[in-house]
This record gives structure tokens, C-alpha cells and sequence, in this order.
């Protein structure tokens, strides 16, 4: 992601060695455990999207809003979230909305110990407490933002050594607490990873039992898809559940506001904000 808790140079490190629709139910096969029987329908974007540290203003919004982008991702909070986030708030919410764009809620949460993301790190003791817990908190910064039920919250894990067992099993077990609870909350599961690390381990993993329903894969090939470069099962993540980083740090200029972004190929929800 944008240095939101690393330093770009140490991002570079750790990943060398480690159009709007609403449907009804899309998505929501590939996700088990679901809590609730009636959801609210699905809002899906299927475009470009991108992500960056901080939330640009609403000036900044209204003049990106040239119809290349029509997603934003916004990281709504975390113990690990790199930046401040001043324009980040229920009105600004409210008002990029209007605007007509689609906005994609991302938590930086308790990262893996066997990775260099984040300084809080997950326990193998606390990690089914720690998950709960935090996707309680990811759900309260969600609504109070003006995400409703039914919209997905991406839990961003970052690179990690995948061989060390251990540490590998603590995550599961932190992701699966996280995304029970959100869906006991009516809340959709994502997962923002690396195809090298985090999101293999996810997409990999024998047991799917309470495993994230869709899937933001990092994959710095700059191939602006979710198809052609999916480096996993042609079965998984199919409906509507997959989206892409496909090219970083890019600084680009729109309507005079110029701001260093991620970009994202993107066919999978976002927030509910109407």
C-alpha cells in the first residue's frame, strides 16, 4: 500500500523477499460462516480504483472526479494505520459520495510477527481475542463514517514469511476471528495481500471456514486486471470479488491537485453509503 506505515524504500524490501452496480447476493457464496440470513444487497464497482495514505480533501475529490478513477480506497482506522486522516470524516464521506464516487474502507490491524508491517503484531495467544476485538473497532469507525451493513471493510495484511508455521497459523487464526465478527456485524470480509505472501496464504489455505470473501491481491505488474494476471484457483474469488494493486507510487496531476497514488484494477464491493 502507500507508506501509510512504511517507509516506500521498505516496502520495496519486504515485497522482495517476502462502473457501479448494485446486485443482490454477488459475492456472497464465496464467503462461509455467514451470520446473518438477509443482506443488505451488494454494491459493486467493476473499474479503476485507487488507494492513498492520506484521504484527499474534497477539493481534491471533486477534481480527480474526471472519470479515469471511480473508486477511492480510505484507510478508516487500526492500530497500524500510517497516516492522519484530517479530511476523513462523515461529512467528507457524505459529500465524495454525491460526487459520485465509490469509496473502498480499509483497516490496517494487528500485523504478522514474522513481518516487517506495523508495530503492533499478532499474538498466537490473543490472536481469535485480538480479531474479534479489532473488527468490532473496524465496524464502529465504518458506520460512524457512514458506511452502512452490507458494505465490506479490507483488512490489509502485509507481507510476511509464510514458512514460518507459527506465525502462518496465528494469522488464520486473527483473520478468522476478524471476519466471523464482521459478518455477525453484516459486515462483508475482504482482504487486501501479497501474492507472494499474505494473499497466498489465504488463498492457499486448505480450510476456508470464516477466510475472506474477496480479494484485493498486490501484484505490482502495472496490468490494469483481475483476470489475466491471477496468480490462483480460476474458481476462487469469481463473482464480483477480486481487485488488484497493480502499480505504486504513481504521482499523477488532475485538475491542479497532484497526489502520489496506488493504482487498482478493481471488480469487486464497496461501501454502502447512500
Amino acid at each position: 500500500m502507500s507508506s501509510h506505515r512504511q517507509s516506500r524504500k521498505r516496502r520495496y524490501i519486504t515485497w522482495g523477499v517476502a462502473g457501479a452496480a448494485v446486485v443482490a447476493g454477488a459475492g456472497i457464496a464465496a464467503q462461509t460462516s455467514m451470520a446473518a440470513t438477509t443482506w443488505p444487497a451488494q454494491k459493486t464497482f467493476t473499474g479503476r480504483a485507487f488507494d492513498t495514505c492520506t484521504a484527499p480533501s474534497l477539493a481534491a475529490m471533486k477534481a480527480w472526479n474526471t472519470g479515469f478513477y471511480g473508486a477511492a480506497a480510505v484507510y478508516i482506522g487500526g492500530k497500524n494505520r500510517g497516516c492522519n486522516q484530517p479530511n476523513l470524516t462523515a461529512s467528507w464521506v457524505k459529500s465524495v459520495s454525491a460526487v459520485g464516487w465509490n469509496l473502498i474502507p480499509l483497516y490496517v490491524g494487528s500485523q504478522p510477527s514474522c513481518g516487517s508491517g506495523g508495530s503492533v503484531k499478532i499474538s498466537a495467544s490473543t490472536a481469535a481475542s485480538v480479531g474479534k476485538s479489532e473488527a468490532d473497532d473496524a465496524v464502529s469507525k465504518a458506520a460512524a463514517l457512514g458506511m452502512k451493513a452490507g458494505s465490506p471493510i479490507y483488512l490489509d495484511m502485509e507481507a510476511y514469511d509464510t514458512t514460518n508455521t507459527s506465525c502462518n497459523n496465528a494469522v488464520l487464526t486473527y483473520v478468522r476471528a476478524f471476519d466471523k465478527e464482521l459478518r455477525a456485524k453484516t459486515y462483508r470480509a475482504g482482504y487486501y495481500g501479497f501474492t507472494s505472501s499474505s494473499a497466498k496464504a489465504i488463498a492457499n489455505a486448505t480450510d476456508k471456514t470464516d477466510l475472506p470473501g474477496n480479494l484485493w491481491y498486490a501484484l505490482w505488474d502495472k496490468q490494469n486486471t483481475t483476470t489475466a494476471d491471477w496468480p490462483f484457483g480460476s474458481t476462487q474469488y469469481t463473482g464480483h470479488s477480486r481487485a488488484h494493486q497493480y502499480m505504486v507510487n504513481s504521482k499523477e496531476t488532475r485538475g491542479g491537485y497532484t497526489i502520489t497514488v496506488d493504482r487498482d484494477a478493481w471488480d469487486a464491493p464497496v461501501a454502502i453509503t447512500g
